[in-house]
C-alpha cells in the first residue's frame, strides 16, 4: 500500500512538471537545443534556482544564475557596448489561471513557440525591488528588470504558474542570443485553489493538456 501511494505521488509530481513545460513552452526541441550549444569561450547563462518544474509554498523566490565567459559591468550600464560584458535582463511572468481560447489556439498552432502563453509581468519595484526601481529609471518596467549581479529577489508573488527568462544583454541594453528559461509554481494554501473560469475560458491545467 505504501509503495502504491509513493508511486502515485511520484506520477503526480511528474504530471505537474510536464504541465509547467507545456504551458510555458520551456521544453526545446533537440534541433533547437543543438543550435544553442556553446563552444569554449562562448558566453552562457544557466538558471541554478529555481529549478525548472519547482513547486513551493513561499511567495518569494531568489533567482541565482551561473554565468560563463561574460562579465557583468555595473559601471558600464547604459554605455557603449563592449565585447563580452554587460548585464542581465530578468523577465518574470505569471500565466493567468484562465486562458482565452483564442490565445490557446494560437499557442497550439505556433510552430516555433511564438504563441506561448504569457501573463502579467512582475518586473516592477513592488515585486523585484531595487532591480524594479532601476527598470523604472531606464523605462523597462513591465518588460524586464535589469541586473548587474547573477541573482535577483522577487517577492509578494501570487499562487500560480510562472515563467522566468534570463538573457545576457550588452551595456546599452541590446539583448544577445544567450538566455535561459525556467518554470515554477507557487502553491495556494489548502482549500484556496483558483476559482472556476467564467465564460469559455480554459483553466491553465486544461491548457497544458491541450498543448501536448
Amino acid at each position: 500500500m505504501r509503495l502504491r501511494t509513493a508511486t502515485i505521488a511520484a506520477l503526480a509530481a511528474t504530471v505537474v512538471a510536464v504541465a509547467l513545460a507545456l504551458v510555458f513552452g520551456a521544453g526545446e526541441s533537440k534541433q533547437a537545443q543543438a543550435k544553442t550549444e556553446t563552444v569554449p569561450g562562448t558566453p552562457s547563462v544557466e538558471i541554478v534556482s529555481p529549478r525548472n518544474g519547482a513547486r513551493q509554498s513561499s511567495h518569494a523566490v531568489v533567482v541565482k544564475l551561473a554565468i560563463e565567459n561574460f562579465s557583468l559591468a555595473p559601471r558600464q550600464l547604459g554605455k557603449e557596448p563592449q565585447l563580452g560584458q554587460g548585464h542581465v535582463r530578468y523577465s518574470l511572468n505569471r500565466v493567468p489561471d484562465c486562458v482565452d481560447p483564442v490565445k490557446l489556439l494560437h499557442a497550439i498552432n505556433s510552430p516555433i513557440g511564438n504563441g506561448r502563453l504569457v501573463g502579467a509581468s512582475f518586473d516592477y519595484p513592488e515585486f523585484s525591488g531595487p532591480n524594479g526601481v532601476l527598470a523604472e529609471r531606464i523605462d523597462t518596467a513591465g518588460s524586464y528588470s535589469p541586473g548587474t549581479r547573477p541573482e535577483i529577489y522577487y517577492h509578494d508573488l501570487q499562487p500560480g504558474f510562472y515563467r522566468l527568462i534570463t538573457a545576457l544583454a550588452q551595456n546599452n541594453g541590446a539583448i544577445t542570443r544567450f538566455h535561459a528559461v525556467t518554470n515554477f509554481q507557487i502553491l495556494p494554501k489548502p482549500g484556496h485553489g483558483p476559482k472556476p473560469c467564467e465564460g469559455n475560458k480554459v483553466p491553465s491545467a486544461a491548457a497544458a493538456a491541450r498543448l501536448r
